[in-house]
């Protein structure tokens, strides 16, 4: 564990008021993985919207509801995300990042990589990031668990979906930081694990 710190009294008071939700989270030392969702509760997570989240079984999930989002307590720019999920085949679902209004998460203030396997324009269907760059061909998600990488470098991007890409080295530079939100839309939808590291 990496024990230097710097304390001064701007920090720690960002640092607190992160931990109340209501400002920047504490720092964390780049280079680390850290677990902000493992299946087993919704801590360090705001609902938003009426799914019905819930932990069960392993995993956290929704499948009730006419939408809404699990939002994280700590704000990220450049990062690297793993999340683990399941869909039902009519789900619709999304990673959104960088949202820069925890209490109104959308594509005017965020990035929305998606989980939509279903989506009517399925060139911004699952594995996309939506209005920003397509998918073709696009991956099938519904059924089964699987396994999403997302990198955010500034303002270039790239995802994954079990180990293939999906989007590679997009740039766009609308949004610069703020909270992960998990997406409930549709179907049945489940996370079992999701990590970060800083980059």
């Amino acid at each position: 564990m990496d024990r230097r710190f710097v304390i001064a009294g701007g920090v720690l008071a960002a640092g607190t008021a992160g931990l109340l939700g209501v400002g920047p989270a504490l720092a964390r030392p780049t280079g680390r993985w850290t677990t902000i969702l493992d299946g087993h509760s919704l801590d360090g997570w705001t609902p938003i919207g009426d799914a019905n989240w819930v932990a069960k079984d392993g995993a956290v999930q929704a499948d009730a509801g006419k939408g809404g989002f699990l939002v994280s307590r700590g704000t990220y720019g450049d990062l690297r995300i793993e999340a683990e999920f399941w869909v039902s085949d009519d789900a619709n679902s999304g990673i959104f990042i960088r949202c820069a209004d925890p209490a109104r998460i959308s594509l005017d203030t965020s990035y929305e990589v998606n989980i939509f396997d279903q989506r009517p324009d399925p060139t911004y269907g699952t594995g996309a990031i939506v209005n920003v760059a397509k998918v073709s061909p696009m991956p099938k998600a519904g059924g089964r668990w699987n396994r999403m990488e997302i990198t955010a470098r500034g303002d270039r991007f790239s995802v994954a979906v079990n180990g293939v890409r999906t989007v590679d080295n997009v740039r766009d530079a609308a949004h610069a930081h703020g909270r992960i939100a998990l997406q409930y839309g549709a179907g049945m939808v489940k996370f079992r694990k999701v990590r970060v590291r800083d980059i």
